[in-house]
């Protein structure tokens, strides 16, 4: 089986489970999305060893023999906690969905949805910096591999925002992958300087990020907060008022 046929069956598996879970009025099936039940089953088929409780009173996503695989569709804000009771006790995989290519479809009053409309923007393995920010500390750590998941899908959205056009402010309904473009995992500090776009001079600054990042707002800073803090990059010096940085794998 390629690798695109075993997508399109955890795809199904994802699906079907959700709806097996809705006809039986499953307690917490509200909570889980469909991106969240077709990770698990591309991850793990054996639905037997999803939503394992753990001695330590935990749940964890996946149970892979020793191993725990927590899928995280949201924000990370929550999950510091839980990664802090985990990693001593066994190797966990985080796993991170990032859409590659989007297609939004807009879902008006009426229920009637709009025809998929392409989103200018391209998703890179640097976007999960605002995720990072609130687990830099624990990137070191040994028991932990950040695997993190390019994928087109489609992404479905009510038309209640604030804005005019009822767009902005709008929320989020529902992500839906629809291909698997790239797996890419980071393991050991050394790593985690992949996360920084290429052609980057040696050493370089904020600026220099910023414009490789092609990426308006905090996203830059955060990226280097994060490499910063977790010990991946070294500040070498200043230029004029800027800091310079430096991989540490590249310094030792």
């Amino acid at each position: 089986m390629d690798g695109n046929e075993a997508f399109e069956r955890a795809r199904l598996a994802g699906m079907l489970s959700l709806r097996r879970a809705e006809e039986r009025g499953s307690i917490g099936v509200k909570q889980e999305r469909s991106l969240h039940a077709i990770l698990k089953y591309w991850l793990q088929p054996d639905d037997a060893l999803h939503e394992q409780k753990l001695p330590c009173g935990l749940i964890a996503d996946i149970l892979d023999g020793d191993r725990v695989i927590e899928i995280q569709t949201g924000g990370f804000s929550r999950l510091r906690t839980k990664l802090e009771r985990l990693l001593p006790l066994y190797p966990v995989t985080v796993v991170y969905p990032i859409p590659h290519r989007k297609r939004l479809i807009w879902m008006g009053e009426d229920g009637e949805l709009s025809a998929p409309h392409p989103s200018p923007k391209k998703g890179e393995v640097w976007d999960v910096a605002p995720e990072l920010v609130f687990i830099p500390r624990l990137l070191s750590h040994k028991n932990l591999t950040l695997r993190l998941m390019l994928l087109d899908m489609d992404e479905y959205r009510a038309l209640d925002g604030w804005s005019r056009d009822k767009k902005r402010g709008s929320h989020r309904m529902e992500r839906i992958p629809t291909a698997l473009i790239e797996t890419v995992d980071f393991q050991g500090i050394a790593d985690y300087c992949r996360l920084l776009p290429q052609g980057l001079p040696d050493p370089f600054t904020s600026a220099d990020v910023t414009r490789a990042c092609r990426r308006r707002g905090k996203l830059p800073q955060q990226l280097l907060y994060v490499l910063h803090t977790s010990g991946a990059i070294i500040r070498t010096g200043k230029k004029s008022n800027a800091y310079l940085y430096r991989c540490k794998n590249k310094i030792l």
